[in-house]
């Protein structure tokens, strides 16, 4: 069988990952690649509950915070990621480990021994897409959608220390995509990474 290919879009809270996530699953999927989309936290019981937490606005303690997203993200690879790599297929996850590293380690914690964990633990991607915008305009988009704000996570404060431990990762398979431009653009760019840097498209 082949090897697949695991691709995470990552960035704040408004970025655009959702929509450039579909946009690339529908390029790949039309040259002919087996594609499974997915998202963290996950629609399993433990994403469930994470995602409940944030709606609420009750923070948890950081540590038990980063444990239950380590948790859910353990289902995911079990249940998603590694069968479909096995089988595969290209895995395009709406975020993945270098969130849990940016939220958590703006929660706080020690962001590089969070990622020293996750890489020792869990399918490294091939290439994960860090959408960069303004954690102001993130923070606006995030209000203008109208849907429920997650009270713990989507706050002005509190993106732009996210955003701080973005831009202080240097990771082999990180490409910076500027996310504050016309939606086609962004898709293209992503494309030409994409083909660079996997060949795939």
């Amino acid at each position: 069988m082949n090897a697949g290919r695991l691709i995470a879009f990552e960035g704040l809270d408004g970025s655009g990952k959702s929509t450039q996530l579909e946009r690339l699953a529908a390029r790949l999927r039309a040259a002919g690649c087996d594609v499974v989309t997915t998202c963290e936290p996950t629609r399993f019981p433990s994403g469930q509950r994470i995602r409940e937490m944030a709606r609420s606005g009750q923070a948890l303690a950081p540590e038990e915070e980063l444990r239950w997203f380590v948790e859910d993200r353990r289902v995911h690879v079990a249940e998603v990621i590694a069968p479909a790599l096995r089988a595969g297929q290209v895995v395009l996850t709406d975020r993945y480990y270098l969130s849990t590293v940016a939220y958590q380690g703006a929660r706080g914690l020690d962001y590089e021994q969070i990622l020293a964990d996750s890489e020792a633990e869990f399918p490294i991607p091939d290439l994960v897409l860090l959408l960069e915008i303004d954690p102001q305009i993130a923070f606006a988009r995030v209000h203008a959608r109208g849907s429920e704000i997650e009270g713990v996570f989507e706050r002005r404060d509190f993106l732009s220390r996210v955003a701080s431990v973005f831009d202080a990762l240097d990771c082999t398979y990180l490409e910076r995509i500027p996310g504050d431009g016309e939606p086609s653009q962004i898709e293209a760019i992503i494309a030409e990474r994409i083909s660079l840097r996997l060949g795939l498209g």
